[in-house]
């Protein structure tokens, strides 16, 4: 029987939509957690109906059902850091901002804007009150590129163009931004631009996988998680970083098979710290 020890687990609480093909979302976000050995609570925003070919339907949460959750959790478990993803509504967005307001919990913000493949996932006004309330709040931020633009007002392209993103994120919010660049056609390696709110700027690179197709599906949601859950744990940002980013690259080389010609990415059995680079950008 397992002895009661006096010191508490540590405990990261997902904000996101369920994703019932298991891919992204709040699965892929406790499946995170628990890889990680943090104990994972729940923020329900939205059911969807979708496997690995595609969304079939959404159901939002209503604000008040997100706010009843928040309001379960926050005060009974012992959360350490809180990473949210898709919101959906500027009603959900505020209900979450102002509940936040008040913590002193790390805060890791995926702005589940945009796809990758340039679908709007964010309704009515939810774009600016996320700027004005919810951004305020969050230590971390990782968009997509389609994501960085829509919170820039502008095009970017090439390296320079999401160094500088990367940096005007970090500044104008106060945080640090991870600017993912994975899908850009532009880039030699995956590689991502992390600004500190000093102004500094780091390339975060792995290796460059083969296009794993469907099999990649779930990658932010899970970057922003591990680095919840590393939070968590109380790590400084360059470990996060590098942690963060070792886990995605192991998630992909390590893909599951879950279906007949069809992989997913898992948590991987290997450590990929190493293959993990982290240079200072000119």
């Amino acid at each position: 029987m397992k002895q009661m020890q006096e010191e508490i687990y540590p405990v990261a609480l997902t904000i996101a939509g369920s994703d019932s093909g298991g891919g992204a979302g709040i699965q892929a976000d406790l499946r995170t957690f628990n890889a990680f050995g943090v104990y994972g609570c729940s923020v329900i925003t939205a059911v969807t109906a979708q496997n690995p070919d595609g969304v079939r339907r959404v159901d939002m949460i209503s604000a008040d059902g997100v706010r009843a959750q928040l309001e379960a959790v926050l005060p009974r478990l012992a959360v350490r850091a809180v990473k949210i993803g898709m919101l959906g509504t500027a009603e959900n967005v505020h209900a979450v901002a102002e509940v936040l307001k008040n913590t002193r919990i790390p805060v890791v913000l995926d702005p589940v804007l945009v796809s990758t493949s340039g679908s709007k996932l964010m309704k009515g006004d939810g774009v600016k009150v996320l700027m004005e309330e919810l951004l305020p709040r969050a230590d971390w931020v990782t968009p997509n590129i389609p994501e960085a633009q829509v919170l820039l007002g502008r095009t970017l392209q090439g390296e320079e163009a999401y160094a500088g993103a990367a940096r005007e994120i970090a500044k104008r919010w106060n945080c640090i931004c991870v600017l993912k660049t994975g899908h850009a056609e532009d880039m030699a390696e995956a590689g991502d631009f992390a600004a500190l709110a000093d102004g500094r700027v780091f390339v975060v690179t792995t290796p460059r996988l083969p296009d794993l197709g469907k099999a990649g599906h779930g990658t932010g949601c899970t970057f922003s998680s591990a680095i919840a859950a590393i939070l968590a744990q109380k790590q400084g940002w360059k470990t996060t970083l590098v942690q963060a980013k070792s886990f995605v690259f192991g998630s992909l080389a390590e893909v599951a098979v879950i279906g007949k010609n069809l992989q997913a990415m898992y948590p991987p059995v290997e450590d990929y710290d190493d293959l993990v680079s982290i240079t200072e950008y000119a």
